[in-house]
C-alpha cells in the first residue's frame, strides 16, 4: 500500500472518530440540547452571568424553526466547501498544465553518434 493511501485511510479513521466517539461516549447526556451549537452555549452563559444583558443587535433573518436554521447552516458549509475545492483543484489544475508545457518545450535529447555522417544541424536542439 502506498504511503499516500495509509496517510489518507488514517485522516479517515480520524474523522470518523470524532464524528462517532462523542456519541459513543454519551457526552452532552445531560443537557437539553446535546448538541446544539456554541450560539446557544454562548447564550445560555451570559444569561447565568447577567440576567439584565440586553444584546447589541438583533439577526437580520431569524428561521422558523431550528430545522431551517441547520439546513441554513449546512448549506453555507457546503457553498463554502464548493469554493474551496473549486480553488484548490484549479491550482492543482494550473501546476500541472505547466509541468506538462515545460515537459513540451525542453529540448529532446537524441542519442550521440547518430551515425548520420557530418550534419551539424541534427544535434542542435530544436526551437
Amino acid at each position: 500500500m502506498k504511503r499516500s493511501t495509509r496517510i489518507n485511510l488514517l485522516l479517515l479513521l480520524a474523522v470518523a472518530a470524532l464524528a462517532v466517539l462523542p456519541l459513543a461516549l454519551g457526552l452532552g447526556d445531560h443537557k437539553e440540547e446535546p448538541f446544539a451549537g456554541a450560539d446557544g452555549e454562548a447564550e445560555t452563559a451570559i444569561t447565568e452571568l447577567d440576567p439584565g444583558y440586553e444584546p447589541w443587535f438583533s439577526p437580520l433573518y431569524e428561521p422558523p424553526s431550528a430545522e431551517i436554521e441547520s439546513a441554513l447552516f449546512a448549506l453555507q458549509a457546503a457553498i463554502g466547501a464548493g469554493v474551496l475545492a473549486y480553488y484548490f483543484g484549479l491550482r492543482r489544475g494550473r501546476r500541472q498544465g505547466e509541468a506538462r508545457a515545460l515537459a513540451r518545450t525542453e529540448p529532446e535529447h537524441e542519442p550521440a553518434g547518430d551515425g548520420g555522417g557530418g550534419d551539424e544541424t541534427a544535434s542542435r536542439p530544436r526551437s
